[in-house]
């Protein structure tokens, strides 16, 4: 199909359902004084589910939502829901934004303004663009796969025939973070022609440096980072190991109970964000709930994590990325690379480490993440 405007309009019968689930959760028991140790803490999801229940207004959020110019097309028999919002400056730069998981295309939602109207917060109107944020196939209002389902590269092939075929841009800047900044990697990697150069926020779990066998050929930063990198994997990664292997007998409990989505994915957002533990210091109860919704009311947190599985199991090796590359790390997000190793892997031409902000980063700091990306894109401008 061509692009098509699209517009959020959920059915009241599904709504409705909604409510009488969170009316009848079956709450597990919790060990006294466990907290949030052995995952999403029972009186803290207790009082998020009540406010789900009895005050979030989703029609409100949904208003919201819809404020963004949305679109649908095909892409290879797939529907691909994505944001346009042209910028408002007299040259504005294509710009697509991938999101990553447990987050949803919302990760982006404050960032859309400030990138596309930079002069109304205070920025040069040669520094505006046009923002494109799809939202991964299989997550959200993205259609979900019919077969097994697709890896990261192949994603990215997508974003580069809805970047040039299906919205006529011939050449475009790229930023991503989590999964996006797989799929943004990937898309430098096969198309160098197409990007100007990539904006990354991370570079994933760096394996290679993990399976590294002589470590006295690692420089004191290397071998901090695969000790790190190895803890961190046993505490926090088995919901990777989960996904990467078994998603489809995860997705039938997340799939029947909102309840049991919530706590899964809250769980994330609260250990990989700046907010010393506490969620509301970086996060709105409406805020989280409404990520929780897009999945929800889209049923898509199962096809979501069989995205884990075909990345672990048909992704392709991916060899050095030869075009401009920008890194911004936030000080509280998962394991910073080392610099040297990763000056092997990219052409980095801007290397930024902030003082404040996590995984979530266009969601923690908007006005950060839009000063970096304009920051490294001016050099581009007019090209």
């Amino acid at each position: 199909m061509a692009v098509e405007r699209f517009h959020i309009r959920i059915a009241d019968e599904v709504l409705d359902d909604l409510k009488r689930r969170l009316q009848h959760t079956r709450w597990p028991e919790q060990p006294v004084s466990s907290g949030w140790e052995r995952g999403t803490d029972l009186t803290y999801l207790k009082s998020l589910v009540s406010y789900w229940r009895d005050r979030y207004d989703w029609r409100e959020q949904e208003a919201k939502l819809n404020r963004f110019s949305q679109f649908r097309c095909s892409i290879d028999g797939r529907d691909v829901h994505f944001v346009h919002e042209r910028g408002k400056g007299p040259h504005p730069m294509p710009l697509i934004l991938t999101h990553g998981w447990p987050d949803s295309y919302l990760r982006y939602q404050k960032v859309i303004p400030l990138l596309t109207d930079p002069a109304s917060y205070g920025g040069d109107p040669e520094d505006s663009f046009d923002v494109i944020v799809p939202s991964i196939p299989g997550m959200g209002f993205s259609g979900s796969p019919d077969h097994p389902g697709v890896n990261n590269a192949q994603v990215s092939e997508k974003w580069a025939t809805l970047m040039t075929r299906e919205l006529g841009y011939d050449k475009f800047a790229a930023a991503g973070g989590d999964l996006g900044s797989g799929i943004t990697r990937y898309l430098a990697y096969h198309h160098p022609e197409l990007v100007y150069g990539i904006h990354l926020t991370d570079i994933g779990i760096l394996r290679d440096l993990l399976a590294h066998r002589e470590p006295e050929k690692l420089s004191e930063e290397e071998r901090r980072y695969k000790e790190k990198a190895a803890e961190w994997i046993s505490q926090e990664g088995g919901y990777m190991s989960i996904q990467s292997t078994r998603p489809q007998s995860l997705s039938y409990g997340l799939s029947d109970s909102p309840v049991g989505l919530a706590g899964w994915l809250l769980e994330k957002f609260r250990a990989w964000s700046d907010c010393g533990g506490d969620l509301q210091r970086r996060f709105t109860e409406d805020e989280l709930l409404t990520h929780i919704m897009i999945y929800w009311l889209t049923n898509t947190v199962g096809t979501a994590a069989h995205l884990y599985y075909e990345n672990s199991h048909s992704l392709p090796p991916l060899g050095y990325i030869q075009v401009p590359t920008g890194l911004a790390l936030f000080s509280a997000d998962i394991l910073l690379p080392p610099k040297d190793w990763a000056m092997r892997k990219f052409n980095i031409t801007r290397w930024t480490q902030l003082p404040r902000g996590g995984h979530f980063t266009a969601m923690e700091e908007p006005e950060l993440f839009a000063r970096e990306v304009r920051a490294f894109y001016k050099p581009f401008r007019g090209k």
